[in-house]
């Protein structure tokens, strides 16, 4: 097991809350668009996470009043043109990786979206267990808007089961951006926070699942991942076989033994 509440990235801000990680992306002249270095740094991090002991959530924070703008235009999008089909693939293969790292960190994930969240910027909100935004944020999938698929990044696999097949349909076709209002009432946002109150209430929500029982916290989002291709009979089994193994866990003893002293239970995540 490793620490990471020290970690010190270079293309990303980074600091621990107690057991919460903040990550926000740091160009925000820019509406802090994401860079091959960015990217590949948020993949290695994310990746790490499985493995940390000393963090037990993560928010993604906006910045200067915008989330992430997208693969930079000149950073990212000017040298794609100009290469060959295996470093393409090198890349596509890559922001992948980062979503990937993303669903199997092990911890939940928050984004707390202010202003523009796009492109790449709306993948990494949809990869995260939880979405929280202000009413001022703008959401869109715009790959077809610069001659690309719909298909970036998970966007078919996910998007669709988190606000349906036609409405995920609609957005990756015509790669339009929707309302926070719209992302709440169809089910991308859970909720719909004030801009000065939107840091406060995900590190909150963070903190709160932070000292719930955190072994089962992991074992509820691997469920949430690997269910997706299962049968129901597979998925009940799954379950049955997840929940034996956190009732072997301290923390389910503590649970029962605070319920029976008429306490709050103090989680260890053991």
């Amino acid at each position: 097991m490793t620490k990471m509440a020290k970690l010190a990235p270079k293309h990303f801000l980074w600091r621990a809350e107690n057991s919460v990680g903040v990550i926000q992306l740091n160009r925000p002249d820019r509406k802090n668009p994401l860079t091959f270095d960015s990217y590949a740094e948020l993949r290695d991090t994310f990746f790490a996470l499985k493995y940390a002991e000393d963090i037990h959530g993560v928010v993604f924070l906006s910045n200067g009043g915008n989330f992430c703008s997208g693969g930079d235009v000149h950073d990212i999008i000017g040298p794609l043109v100009k290469m060959d089909m295996k470093q393409l693939l090198d890349f596509t293969r890559m922001t992948g990786d980062l979503v990937k790292a993303m669903l199997n960190c092990g911890k939940p994930i928050i984004s707390a979206v202010d202003g523009v969240c796009v492109g790449a910027g709306a993948i990494i909100a949809m990869a995260s267990d939880m979405r929280l935004a202000t009413p001022e944020a703008k959401t869109a999938f715009l790959f077809t808007r610069v001659g690309l698929a719909g298909c970036d990044m998970g966007a078919c696999a996910i998007l669709p089961r988190i606000i349906g097949q036609g409405r995920a349909a609609e957005l990756l076709y015509t790669g339009r951006t929707f309302s926070a209002e719209e992302g709440e009432r169809w089910g991308f946002y859970n909720r719909l926070v004030e801009q000065k109150a939107l840091e406060g209430v995900a590190l909150a929500l963070a903190h709160q699942m932070s000292l719930g029982p955190t072994f089962a916290h992991g074992i509820t989002k691997t469920q949430l991942n690997q269910e997706w291709s299962m049968s129901l009979e597979q998925a009940i089994e799954a379950e049955a076989q997840a929940q034996a193994i956190c009732m072997q866990t301290a923390d389910f003893e503590r649970a029962y033994k605070a319920f029976a002293a008429k306490q709050k239970p103090v989680f260890e995540g053991n």
